[in-house]
């Protein structure tokens, strides 16, 4: 690559930081759907001509930034068993749980993007694109139930974790909420106690 190049590719990245940095902050303020490309544009400095550039629309600069944190979100799932033949769920460390330290890190994007009214759409990425990687990635033995379902009762119940935890504005500590989420994946309840009153 010649150093013209680099220096191409350099701006490049840089103009569309800021245009990420610049949708952000204005979601940070008000709705997506009533944020111009003008008001984008002045908040980045930089001119129409250089955000069509790069992104076709709004929407397409929203997509990348979601597509970004997804793949990351997808990376940090992986962590415990992408070196593994076997992956013994039983036997799952804590620590190995990367899913909370990647949402703490980009724990302000994630906040901005919970409360903003894209909010159905975040989350349904995020649900299809971990119960995509669970069915294809994690073989489990027949144990009779259905894997589909499955899939989805589990991707449901972490995404729920994941939710209620930004919502909370990280409440817990990601240490905490990995101790937590192993407990529960671990817990095989066989009883349980009821505080309804009977009628005697």
């Amino acid at each position: 690559m010649t150093e013209n190049n680099k220096k191409v590719d350099r701006r490049i990245i840089r103009s569309r930081e800021a245009l990420r940095e610049a949708l952000l902050s204005l979601m940070s303020k008000k709705p997506f759907t009533s944020i111009s490309i003008t008001e984008i544009v002045e908040v980045a400095n930089y001119n129409r001509g250089t955000f069509y550039s790069n992104y076709e629309s709004k929407e397409a600069l929203l997509d990348e930034i979601i597509s970004g944190l997804i793949q990351d979100l997808l990376r940090s799932f992986r962590a415990p068993y992408e070196n593994v033949e076997l992956f013994r769920i039983d036997e799952l460390p804590a620590k190995s749980v990367m899913i909370f330290d990647h949402i703490y890190q980009h724990a302000s994007v994630y906040s901005i993007l919970f409360k903003s009214d894209v909010l159905l759409n975040i989350r349904e990425k995020m649900f299809t694109a971990l119960k995509k990687i669970t069915q294809e990635e994690l073989i489990q033995f027949d144990n009779g139930i259905d894997s589909e379902l499955h899939a989805i009762y589990s991707i449901h119940a972490l995404v729920g974790l994941v939710f209620y935890w930004v919502e909370s504005d990280f409440k817990h500590s990601s240490a905490y909420m990995q101790e937590q989420l192993v407990k529960m994946i671990n817990w095989r309840p066989a009883a349980a106690k009821t505080a309804i009153r009977l009628n005697r």
